[in-house]
């Protein structure tokens, strides 16, 4: 869309009546610094993508989003130690594409954020390397880093060990159990100490029945688990299940609840007592499901609720 750009932006800056802002975004945009910027964060946001999406669903796939994490690591890693001469060839290739001319990258500048009656001067290679390419890398690192901590990275391959792919292959009672442990406050003592046994007896239960042999992630293991009422005659380990269900809520289904409030509670509504604010955050966060909810079923559960004054019209519920 880079021309697309180019073309609206002169269509404002000529049309505009007095001076406009397009003409200065043109000259940025035509500029070396913008374009390698461009092509970097192109590169960053391709490497982290996959791991992105995964990571903002609400049925979230632990063993996978595990794997996306060590491997975009990885590939950050790469990018950091080798990636530097690619992606200054390509920003190369697209500056001459669009003539926008490249520095010599042995020139000395100015340092930034300092006054050049210090004296004080580096290179334009130490400049896009160090100071932009470096530092970009690592900021994503050190935030991955802190989001998928030595901590967290433990309870999620602990949770993992629940899938049930392959008949189970992954499943580790020793991890499993820590998990009791973890989440000691989910746990009694007596819980911490048969969960291994009841994990034992789930592991070989369910591997004698065909039916299980269908379910492909915890979602589906915990549904199984209620229709044959195995949750039941398991209930520490359809426990752990559960929690595992519900990680995904402490991540992105909260940070879209906090975007969905400064929606829902305006200046009109800021007086409503709080039960009446959850059901209007629940509607408009879980609007999906409620969209395939009739009108009609909704009128007629108001209606059989509870005796009213009024009624609604007689036959209203029937057409």
């Amino acid at each position: 869309m880079w021309s697309s750009v180019l073309t609206v932006l002169n269509m404002v800056d000529e049309d505009a009546r007095g001076p406009s802002q397009a003409a200065g975004l043109i000259l940025k945009m035509e500029s070396f610094e913008f374009a390698f910027i461009l092509k970097l964060m192109l590169k960053l946001f391709g490497i982290t993508n996959e791991l992105s999406k995964i990571l903002q669903q609400k049925d979230l796939n632990i063993v996978l989003a595990m794997e996306l994490v060590h491997i975009v690591k990885a590939r950050l890693k790469t990018l950091r130690d080798s990636g530097w001469d690619d992606l200054f060839g390509d920003v190369q290739e697209f500056c001459g594409d669009q003539c926008i001319p490249v520095p010599n990258m042995n020139e000395e500048i100015p340092v930034r954020g300092r006054s050049r009656k210090e004296g004080r001067t580096i290179t334009n290679l130490h400049y896009y390397r160090a100071e932009i390419f470096y530092v970009a890398i690592d900021k994503i690192c050190v935030e991955m880093d802190h989001r998928f901590s030595e901590g967290t990275n433990i309870v999620l391959d602990c949770f993992s060990c629940l899938d049930p792919n392959n008949s189970f292959s992954k499943f580790n009672v020793d991890k499993l159990a820590r998990l009791a442990t973890i989440y000691h406050a989910d746990f009694s003592d007596d819980d911490r100490g048969t969960i291994k046994e009841q994990l034992s007896t789930f592991i070989l239960q369910v591997k004698r029945h065909a039916s299980f042999s269908t379910c492909d992630d915890i979602a589906s293991l915990a549904m199984k688990m209620v229709q044959t009422e195995k949750h039941l005659l398991f209930p520490l380990v359809y426990k752990l299940i559960e929690l595992a269900l519900i990680l995904p809520v402490s991540t992105a289904s909260v940070e879209r609840a906090f975007s969905a409030m400064k929606i829902i509670k305006s200046k009109l509504r800021n007086k409503i007592n709080n039960e009446w604010f959850n059901d209007l955050m629940i509607c408009y966060t879980e609007r999906e499901i409620f969209k395939s909810v009739s009108d009609l079923d909704i009128l007629r559960t108001f209606a059989a609720k509870k005796t009213r004054r009024e009624h609604l019209p007689h036959g209203f519920l029937n057409t």
